[in-house]
């Protein structure tokens, strides 16, 4: 069937206003799932084994949050409670409904030098290894789609996993003293926790690449020149570097908790300009993340057009990444042969409309019931 520009339209006009907003208004909803071979129950029962530290929560009258990691013996690291306890204070604030801003933090002037290596060590399979990589990737998805403006305070050093949570805040202060460093080719590995994804995001892809590639040290100097921070605070102890970050973040959370969210929540829909794609351009970011080996993509996607303008972006727009969309046509069709490609794509692309959802749904039904 030839696509046709009024496709869209009816679409649009006939899908309800829940299916249009409710993934826009679900800040809290997850990468990945047990339809992604992610089963979250079974993992939190094996992080229960690793104690040590604390995240905790602090709530202000203010409707500011600080969130403290605290384990400062192992430069608080996270240990597998931790992981828990981070989700969990996450879920309690998404469900702060007078909450405004939120300063993430580290105790005793470190911010948090990533995984506990004994929690990580014990995880010895690549099953409960990607399953750990799931699991901190929903929640520091979580944490970036807060309605919540955040900023991390970095004081000391940000490590790896540390480093990586720095990038899911809106934010980032140092301290003149500060570093933040993602080592993760001294160890072996990649960033697992979405960090490599947006710090791309942050920096451009050919400084987020030296960063990465050269492990390099960022200090205060190099990391407000690169655009990684906003500010370098003048004082150094915990307690005036706290109420600093306060008073920067309060310049942003003026007036009702209300607009902030909305603000917060609109800022997170993707501009009117780069939400508009082609057919053909969601096809071949879909096929080629996936070594040409999708072939859903064309059954469903060849025959859709989306080339049109819609005005109230606010509506229809969602932050999801690509790798979701992919996921979700993937779980339709069951061709196990993409799964591959799915885990091994590099990037995560910041998406689309949730019409885009809508129009593969119908798709799919038609497609089914020939």
């Amino acid at each position: 069937m030839e696509p046709r520009p009024e496709m869209a339209g009816n679409l649009l006009k006939t899908s309800s206003l829940s299916v249009r907003t409710k993934l826009l208004h679900q800040t809290g909803l997850s990468l990945y799932n047990t339809s992604h071979g992610f089963h979250e129950e079974d993992l939190k029962k094996k992080l229960q084994q690793f104690p040590g530290g604390s995240v905790d929560l602090q709530k202000e009258d203010s409707g500011i949050g600080i969130l403290t990691l605290n384990n400062p013996s192992k430069m608080n690291a996270f240990s597998g409670v931790m992981m828990l306890q981070l989700l969990e204070k996450v879920i309690e604030l998404e469900n702060w409904t007078e909450g405004k801003g939120l300063i993430v933090r580290g105790a005793k002037n470190t911010f948090s030098s990533g995984s506990d290596l004994n929690a990580v060590k014990a995880l010895a399979t690549p099953e409960d290894g990607m399953a750990l990589c799931m699991f901190m990737q929903n929640t520091l998805t979580r944490l970036m789609r807060l309605p919540l403006i955040s900023v991390a305070l970095i004081q000391g050093r940000a490590l790896g996993g540390g480093a990586e949570v720095t990038t899911a805040c809106d934010f980032r202060l140092m301290t003149a003293d500060g570093e933040i460093r993602f080592v993760h080719r001294e160890m072996g590995i990649v960033p697992s926790w979405g960090g490599g994804t947006r710090l791309v995001e942050l920096l451009g892809a050919r400084q987020a690449l030296k960063v990465l590639s050269g492990a390099l040290p960022l200090d205060a100097a190099r990391a407000l020149s690169l655009g990684m921070v906003e500010e370098v605070l003048r004082a150094s102890d915990e307690a005036s570097c706290l109420q600093e970050a306060r008073a920067w973040l309060g310049q942003f959370t003026q007036g009702p908790p209300q607009v902030i969210r909305a603000l917060k929540r609109s800022h997170s829909c993707l501009s009117q300009k780069k939400i508009i794609f082609t057919s053909s351009q969601i096809a071949c970011s879909i096929l080629s993340s996936t070594a040409g080996s999708f072939c859903a993509a064309k059954e469903i996607i060849s025959s859709t057009s989306i080339d049109f303008k819609i005005n109230k972006v606010s509506q229809l727009c969602m932050i999801l990444s690509f790798n979701e969309i992919q996921w979700q046509i993937f779980n339709l069709k069951n061709d196990k042969t993409s799964r591959q490609g799915y885990l091994l794509s590099p990037l995560l692309f910041h998406t689309v409309l949730e019409l885009l959802a809508e129009v593969i749904r119908k798709r799919y039904e038609r497609h089914t019931k020939r």
